[in-house]
Parts: C-alpha cells; sequence; structure tokens
C-alpha cells in the first residue's frame, strides 16, 4: 500500500535521484519514517543552539540593563531550550525501544 501512494508522487531532478519516484527511493515505510526523524532531530538539534545562544545574550544583556522582566524572560528561554532538548533525546531512546520491540530497522 505504502509503494502505492508514495509511487503516485513522481519527484525529478531532486537528490532523491533523477526520474525516481519515492516509492522506488523508499520501498518501506521505515526507510522513509528513517529519513524523516534523522532530518528532524537535526533540525531540533540547530534550533536547540540558536535557542541558548539567544538566552544567553539575552541574560547578558539584562545583566547590565539591571531590568529583572528580561532577566527572567531570559532565563525562561535557556529553560525551555533544555527540556525540549531533553525531551528530543528521550525520543531517540524511545524509538530505538520501538526498534527492538517490534524488529522494524527504524534508524
Amino acid at each position: 500500500m505504502m509503494n502505492i501512494l508514495l509511487a503516485e508522487v513522481n519527484i525529478k531532478d531532486t537528490p532523491l535521484g533523477t526520474g525516481n519516484n519515492l516509492g522506488n527511493v523508499y520501498t518501506t515505510p521505515a526507510s522513509l519514517i528513517t529519513v524523516i526523524v534523522r532530518n528532524s532531530l537535526t533540525v531540533a538539534g540547530i534550533i536547540l543552539l540558536v535557542l541558548l545562544i539567544a538566552g544567553g545574550f539575552m541574560m547578558i544583556a539584562s545583566a547590565g540593563s539591571g531590568d529583572q522582566k528580561k532577566a527572567a524572560t531570559s532565563k525562561t528561554m535557556i529553560t525551555d531550550a533544555a527540556i525540549g532538548f531533553l525531551v528530543i533525546f528521550l525520543s531517540y531512546f524511545i524509538i530505538q525501544i520501538v526498534e527492538v520491540i517490534t524488529g522494524v530497522d527504524i534508524l
């Protein structure tokens, strides 16, 4: 069923290959999920880095101006970024557990 659905989408001149459709490149749903998960983990890491840098700059700026509200906002930003990182980090291990239980090679 997945091959039929993916065969309808024809992408030319992309990194997938010239003239190959998604059904030929990703023969199983697991291979498509692998690409999506790996790329989403990379994007999440980049967003984490940007949020930590922005929060750090806000913290430094608020310390110089003495604005307590700005300091609290920057502390919240850094805390939220760290919690988001933990969620992403733990999701990787959850995927590993699902792989072991189901026997499907996702990553």
